[in-house]
């Protein structure tokens, strides 16, 4: 993979993102972070991403405790993002700023991102100067990189990239399943960062994890490959190598959940090797299995239900999940999850008003509510 020389100091190929960390009884499992940290670290690694909604802030903090208080701050990359939940008005981007350099326990970020932008986020942005913001503390040098990353067309990027050229770095959303997406537009999105020259982190390279736990039919595709090979490769291994093989990427995130998962990753990516002709042409077998499933392309962000915004409480990435779950796997044991765990004490789906709150903020532009209808049936309530 090649890298541009002026983001040298990110070592490796491979970064932390810290959406999805351990968790026990509601709280970061800080004990196994710190395990997954030093091994992530000791293997070479030193690019971590969060933001200030991560977790209801339990990501900025869990990193404090985890990562800041113990190594040199020149040891490591801290990515944090501003992100449109956290302000209406210019005046208050910068208080926010300065909360999320105490909660990090840093006095700088190394790259700072306009987080989640499409259409509509953009032009708030603008309204409130927030790129312009951006750019003054990097000048004070509170920030060292400028960035975005992106949830839209490719053609909303392309006027992004020409109206803001100082913008150094573009984090997409990138998998072989979004890859020829009509709405993701993974492939022409990379291709809009490949025509302004700016170097690309790739997100949600597995997916929100629907890229690890595959249907039966698309598992044996891979493990067919692997026949006579001693070291077996896991489906993650897959979309992550995937993500990795073009030349404008500079680095891969992966939201890991436990020391397992690290030490998956760490290995495919320590010792990367792109796709051959004969994987890609399995991985996109894969992909046309994927195609075929009427599955919810959720991958469980959360921003729709970021502090508790619905009106009704709903679970909306749980309620979906439980939903692909049901009707890709035949797992009936998910009407015990619906009815007795996810909506115990929360919102069922057949319990949404259709305010268009979760619509107007979801990454993947999804139909939420006609999407909760179609849950609503499945499940009887």
């Amino acid at each position: 993979m090649e890298k541009n020389n002026f983001f040298a100091e990110i070592k490796g190929n491979f970064g932390f993102g810290c959406m999805r960390l351990p968790m026990v009884n509601g709280e970061v499992d800080q004990a196994q972070m710190k395990e997954m940290v030093d091994y992530f670290i000791s293997n070479g690694f030193n690019y971590f991403d969060t933001a200030h909604g991560y977790l209801g802030g339990k990501s900025e903090l869990a990193l404090k405790e985890c990562l800041v208080k113990r190594y040199p701050r020149d040891s490591y990359i801290l990515t944090n993002k501003l992100s449109t939940h956290f302000f209406t008005k210019e005046e208050e981007i910068m208080p926010l700023f300065y909360a999320q350099l105490e909660a990090c326990g840093v006095e700088y970020f190394d790259y700072y991102l306009m987080h989640a932008q499409d259409g509509a986020i953009f032009e708030k942005y603008k309204k409130c100067h927030a790129y312009e913001t951006g750019l003054k503390l990097k000048e004070s040098g509170k920030i060292k990189h400028f960035g975005i990353s992106f949830h839209d067309k490719a053609d909303v990027l392309d006027r992004i990239l020409t109206e803001y050229p100082e913008i150094e770095i573009i984090q997409i959303q990138f998998n072989y399943v979004d890859y020829n997406d009509i709405s993701v537009e993974s492939k022409k999105v990379y291709e809009a960062c490949e025509k302004h020259n700016k170097p690309v982190i790739v997100m949600e390279p597995v997916k929100g994890g629907s890229l690890v736990n595959l249907p039966s039919e698309a598992t044996k595709i891979f493990g067919d490959l692997q026949h006579g090979f001693e070291k077996k490769l896991s489906n993650a291994s897959y979309a992550l190598r995937f993500a990795a093989s073009f030349p404008n990427m500079c680095m891969v995130l992966s939201g890991m959940s436990n020391m397992e998962q690290m030490e998956d990753n760490v290995s495919v990516m320590k010792e990367f090797t792109p796709l051959s002709e004969k994987e890609l042409e399995a991985v996109w077998k894969v992909c046309d299995i994927f195609h075929s499933m009427n599955m919810i392309p959720c991958t469980g962000c959360h921003y729709c239900v970021l502090d508790n915004d619905c009106p009704k409480k709903i679970q909306i990435p749980e309620l979906f999940a439980c939903y692909n779950e049901k009707t890709t796997f035949q797992d009936w044991n998910q009407d015990y999850y619906y009815n007795n765990i996810l909506t115990r004490d929360h919102g069922k789906a057949s319990d949404c008003i259709k305010c268009g709150k979760c619509e107007n903020i979801c990454p993947q532009h999804l139909e939420i509510r006609k999407l909760l209808e179609g849950v609503a049936a499945t499940f009887g309530a």
